[in-house]
């Protein structure tokens, strides 16, 4: 099967593709020859972590090295723990100690923790320098390796230390989605179906039919899920790159509730994907009091996230818990908190809701776990 080329446009910013497809891997080097903002780099470094160093590691300097790039490599705990202050200090310190300079770059080699991290040091390292992203896991190729969103964790949230890098390149090669274990495919499914909810009847009931076969892992259907999905986050991205018009926080859908699960929960109880089901669950629920959301959207979305193998959480937390988290949250604004509600297939609303809505739905929804 050919690779599929997408190319994002973002106003301001250099256009970038995405190339997705089985084996593209083996031609990074070659692609970011190609790159004027990398093609003279005197150094790579490639940041990844402990679970797919020993797999795709030596694969992709191997096509650096071949296309005459000097790559060195870091390789940082996999999990969300490296999302820290202190991983990423040890990060910089070691980029200065390789000796990296203003014209070296980044490569981005693992799921959407090393994206995320590798992003932010290379935004900030020098006061930035380029990035490559090569995502290994479904929800990083759908969703964080495009967009430019990079970041870090605190104790009190997740992401609130973060710039706005867009990539020079990404490279989404679907070989690497062959060693992804069940938990984290189905996380990555999670953020298709996310996109196909606020994008269009076109993409939700494509995936609806099509969601048999992208949790068996069909290539074709993968690959066109991925294709998909790139699509919409690059349309929204362009119409609202850092997020100040109020367009891109439709990508938030499913994580105003998701976000409150995993840091009450405590981080990788439940797969980010899972969480963000949930949320989606939720958000529908509430958009039928607040938006309209329609009862069979609620039904037909509910039906597509069981079909992906996302099925309700067995887990609840005291409303007053949840709604303290939710205000945590980054989203939240004057300590107003704020969902993504759908009013119907590809339309949207971002509601400001009221602490006593929010409580009574977080009540109806811990009664249903009960």
């Amino acid at each position: 099967m050919p690779a599929t080329k997408i190319v994002v446009n973002i106003p301001g910013e250099e256009p970038y593709a995405v190339r997705v497809g089985a084996g593209v891997l083996g031609g990074l080097g070659e692609a970011l020859r190609a790159l004027p903002a990398v093609a003279a780099a005197p150094r790579l470094l490639v940041i990844t972590d402990e679970n797919v160093a020993p797999l795709y590691l030596d694969a992709a300097k191997a096509s650096l090295s071949a296309a005459g790039f000097r790559a060195a490599d870091i390789v940082v705990p996999a999990g969300e723990g490296s999302k820290s202050l202190a991983v990423i200090g040890e990060v910089w310190e070691a980029m200065a100690a390789l000796g990296l300079t203003r014209d070296c770059a980044v490569v981005a080699l693992g799921g959407g923790v090393v994206g995320d991290l590798a992003g932010f040091a290379a935004s900030t390292y020098m006061r930035g320098i380029a990035v490559v992203q090569a995502p290994t896991t479904l929800l990083a190729m759908v969703d964080s390796s495009v967009g430019g969103k990079t970041g870090v964790n605190l104790e009190a949230g997740k992401n609130l230390v973060g710039t706005f890098k867009q990539p020079a390149h990404v490279c989404a090669c679907t070989s690497t989605l062959a060693t992804l274990p069940e938990r984290e495919w189905r996380c990555g499914c999670a953020e298709v179906a996310k996109a196909a909810v606020i994008d269009s009847d076109d993409f939700f009931f494509w995936l609806l039919g099509s969601a048999d076969a992208l949790a068996a892992r069909d290539e074709a259907v993968t690959a066109e899920a991925i294709a998909r999905s790139v699509v919409f986050k690059a349309r929204v991205v362009a119409e609202d790159k850092e997020e100040s018009r109020g367009v891109r926080e439709c990508l938030n859908y499913g994580h105003t509730l998701g976000h409150a699960v995993e840091a009450l929960a405590g981080y990788g109880t439940f797969s980010h994907g899972a969480a963000v089901a949930e949320g989606m669950r939720f958000a529908a629920r509430l958009g039928r009091e607040l938006v309209g959301t329609p009862d069979d959207l609620v039904a037909t979305q509910d039906e597509l996230l069981d079909a992906l193998g996302l099925p309700p959480l067995e887990w609840a937390a005291p409303a007053a818990d949840m709604l303290a988290a939710m205000k945590r949250d980054k989203k939240a604004r004057a300590g107003v908190v704020r969902f993504v509600l759908p009013a119907d297939v590809g339309r949207w609303e971002l509601v400001d809701v009221a602490d006593d809505v929010i409580l009574a739905a977080l009540r109806d929804w811990e009664a249903a776990k009960a």
